[in-house]
């Protein structure tokens, strides 16, 4: 591992404090697994991304049933059970 130092605000310092101690860990783990965290969501859309995509991409898809919405079940079990594909 590389030493380093960071310089944090009294609350930060407290929080990071309270939140290793409640995990029984220490705060240099805290701030560790902080890191990976945010470094893991790098290059992933954020989630307002990913909401507007999944909203773009409701309805432009079209079964050929104009009854999806109110047998989506039976269509859904249909398929789980036999293999099918709409």
């Amino acid at each position: 591992m590389i030493r380093t130092q960071i310089q944090l605000t009294a609350r930060q310092a407290d929080e990071l404090k309270r939140w290793a101690d409640e995990r029984g860990v220490s705060m240099a783990a805290v701030i560790r697994e902080a890191i990976d965290e945010h470094l893991s969501r790098r290059g992933r859309p954020s989630r307002e991304d990913t909401v507007a995509r999944a909203i773009a991409a409701a309805g432009c898809a079209r079964s050929g049933s104009g009854d999806v919405s109110r047998r989506h079940d039976d269509y859904f079990a249909d398929a789980a059970l036999n293999g099918d594909e709409r």
